[in-house]
């Protein structure tokens, strides 16, 4: 019995701008067409791309949310036991809870736990880091972190038929439109 050899799958169609306000158009447009799978690459936060594709997430909220809360706890709780259990003493005849005096530090280990969330949820919910995507291959796509802008419509779409999404790329004012492969595993 003979293994199938499979070669390269479409990943999807990138569509390159020359500038932002062109890319945020064009997204609005496939947007619009009912494409839901799509990413846009560019060198800056672009105002008005995140609404024009529809991104709507709000789990890094919540985890920084959570992150500060546990700092909180965590600062305060510590406070409390070092001051009234573990080196309880009377000073100044001050009662072994006072909290006034536990604010700062427990300020402090809302921020920190806060920020520290803050970076490990971003490079969680962004699958960082990432060696290789196949939107790497996308010709000129190591312009994107210079001055390039990018739309990727992914072909897990529903709605994905290659030369219907070649020509809406097209008209939206795309200069360039490219087919990238994605390389099937093998196991």
């Amino acid at each position: 019995m003979h293994a199938e050899v499979k070669g390269p799958s479409v990943y999807g169609l990138v569509a390159e701008y020359e500038t932002s306000d062109a890319l945020v158009r064009a997204t609005n447009k496939v947007y619009d067409a009912g494409y839901r799978e799509i990413d846009a690459y560019a060198p800056f936060p672009v105002h008005g791309l995140p609404e024009a594709l529809g991104f709507e997430d709000p789990r890094l909220q919540w985890m920084i949310f959570g992150g500060g809360l546990t700092g909180a706890t965590v600062g305060f709780m510590f406070q409390w036991w070092v001051s009234a259990s573990a080196y309880a003493h009377n000073v100044g005849g001050r009662p072994l809870l006072s909290w006034p005096a536990f604010i700062p530090v427990t300020f402090e280990c809302t921020i920190l736990f806060s920020a520290l969330t803050a970076v490990f949820g971003m490079l969680a919910l962004n699958k960082l880091p990432e060696p290789y995507h196949p939107i790497f291959d996308t010709p000129n796509f190591e312009q994107a972190s210079q001055g390039s802008y990018f739309l990727a419509v992914e072909a897990v779409d529903p709605k994905f038929i290659e030369e219907d999404v070649r020509a809406l790329l097209e008209d939206s004012g795309a200069i360039n439109v490219s087919v990238v492969k994605q390389e099937e595993p093998e196991w």
